[in-house]
């Protein structure tokens, strides 16, 4: 079996949503864009979905933003940007939304081969206060740039591409001149929000679509830092709402996925290793010996 065929043959007859990946994979690793009017979402709850995706939106009208342990009630005009490594749920109250959403993925952005992650930004950093409340002539400016954005990308342009990219950096420098002023409140149950948190964001790393790819989050330290919380907070909360540890939640999780590449795909032993996330195939070979007994290759054999 092709090993991209075979993945994809095995997620669909699994029933697994993720299924598209395989092709959207080779889409977004030459950078995709999409910018929407909000008013196409706002008969549903938004949720972090996917986990490629950065996205900038631009709202009126009442919102329920929901991290980790805190939570934002928004009802004026802001300017949001989310993380694809940071969950959140965002829960539609008032009738009427008015505004523009953007997905794009890292790579997008990257011009003159930058180095430095889009991660490493303070509008996108893992901790920082993503959302900002533009006055009226802010608002004005930001949402003239979004209308650009959605009139140039059904242009034919040939290089609509990098005016999309420049429109997105306008935003993001409109934004780096505002101060963050969301009044944050705590939850009052965060630790079975948490341990559900962590349980959908170990999910979202899955499945491995392709060798070239590498599991970003491995360790109970990986997760706390993208839920914004102490790892000790986090274990605790894991523990008292499902019995088991952290690192026991992320090992039976990448054991699952290791033994249905090894089933399911030619790829190499070497390179499920590394899409895993071990630095070394002996890593990977003794981490799943101890975890069920056999060796990676027995499962081929």
């Amino acid at each position: 079996m092709k090993s991209t065929e075979s993945v994809e043959r095995f997620y669909q007859v699994q029933g697994r949503p993720e299924a598209s990946l395989v092709r959207q994979h080779e889409a977004i690793k030459s950078g995709h864009f999409k910018v929407y009017d909000i008013e196409q979402f706002c008969t549903t709850d938004l949720t972090y979905n996917r986990r490629d995706f950065y996205k900038i939106s631009l709202l009126t009208g009442v919102y329920q933003f929901n991290y980790a342990d805190r939570g934002v009630r928004i009802d004026r005009p802001a300017l949001i940007f989310s993380n694809p490594m940071v969950p959140y749920s965002c829960e539609v109250v008032s009738e009427a939304q008015t505004g523009y959403l953007c997905l794009f993925t890292e790579d997008f952005l990257v011009i003159n081969d930058r180095t430095t992650s889009l991660q490493d930004s303070p509008l996108f950093k893992i901790g920082n206060d993503p959302i900002f409340f533009p006055n009226e002539a802010q608002y004005a400016v930001l949402q003239q740039l979004f209308q650009q954005m959605l009139a140039e990308q059904n242009s034919t342009y040939s290089y609509k591409q990098d005016l999309l990219r420049n429109y997105v950096n306008l935003v993001i420098h409109e934004a780096l001149k505002m101060q963050p002023q969301a009044p944050y409140y705590p939850h009052h149950d965060a630790s079975s929000r948490i341990a559900t948190l962590f349980a959908e964001l170990l999910e979202r790393q899955f499945p491995v679509d392709s060798p070239n790819y590498t599991l970003k989050l491995r360790t109970a330290s990986d997760f706390a830092a993208c839920l914004s919380v102490h790892v000790n907070h986090l274990n605790r909360a894991v523990r008292k709402l499902t019995g088991k540890t952290t690192t026991v939640h992320i090992a039976e999780r990448i054991i699952s996925e290791a033994k249905a590449l090894l089933q399911h795909t030619d790829w190499s032993v070497s390179e499920i290793a590394y899409s895993l996330g071990f630095e070394y195939p002996t890593y990977f070979n003794n981490f799943f010996k101890k975890h069920t007994g056999l060796a990676p290759s027995d499962l081929r054999a």
